[in-house]
């Protein structure tokens, strides 16, 4: 047996669900407060209810779900200050990483960016903010690569998927995808032409990007924050 075919086996019950509703809830499937039941989890998976017990809980320990005694546990809403601590720290993150990245002379890197770009724009050709937003952390990952701290995207994925769901709201609402493919490409000529601070200058502009849309979508959507 090979070793994709034990780590498979190794998967459970608790895995399957909560692989089922993360999509869900990050797809926006399932909207900010809506409720989930665990019997009916359970009855859709042919399950007890405690590994569906389980992935909930999983599932609260990323923001994802809160879970309320003896009440309906509830897609959870956006909370604005957790937004605002998560872009902080990726900030923080993404500055370091683009500097590395525009100082080191990586050929090879680059084409891997110029690449994602190509990739990008077929996504914004076909109006795919689905795909856009997947290829998005592929191009993330890639400049923490070619920076030479692949570990730096573990980070920036945490705080990223704090608020993906908000970024996803947001291209659905708006074309937004032009404006951050052009972003992107202003980032991957700055580290070609290895100037750092231009860099980290144009990173900077991409992640204040949601600020422009953050009030409209709680203008129109304030049923999905907790407006703290």
């Amino acid at each position: 047996m090979n070793m994709t075919s034990r780590v498979r086996d190794r998967r459970t019950s608790v895995d399957d669900v909560f692989d089922d509703l993360y999509a869900q809830i990050t797809s926006l499937n399932l909207r900010p407060g809506d409720k989930i039941s665990e019997a009916d989890v359970a009855a859709k998976f042919g399950v007890s209810r405690q590994p569906v017990r389980d992935a909930f809980s999983r599932l609260a320990n990323l923001d994802l779900l809160l879970i309320r005694p003896q009440r309906a546990t509830i897609v959870r809403r956006f909370s604005l200050r957790e937004v605002a601590k998560a872009r902080f720290v990726r900030a923080a993150v993404e500055a370091e990483v683009l500097r590395r990245a525009a100082d080191i002379d990586d050929a090879d890197g680059v084409a891997r960016l110029d690449a994602c770009l190509t990739d990008q724009a077929a996504a914004v050709e076909a109006r795919d903010y689905k795909a856009f937003g997947a290829l998005d952390y592929a191009f993330h990952e890639a400049i923490c690569d070619v920076a030479g701290v692949d570990f730096a995207f573990e980070i920036i994925t945490a705080e990223k998927a704090k608020v993906d769901r908000l970024c996803l709201l947001s291209l659905a609402k708006e074309d937004r995808m032009p404006q951050l493919l052009d972003d992107h490409t202003r980032i991957v000529d700055a580290i070609r032409d290895g100037d750092a601070d231009r860099a980290v200058a144009a990173g900077m502009l991409h992640l204040t990007r949601l600020d422009e849309t953050i009030e409209a979508i709680v203008a129109s959507n304030a049923e999905y924050f907790d407006l703290d």
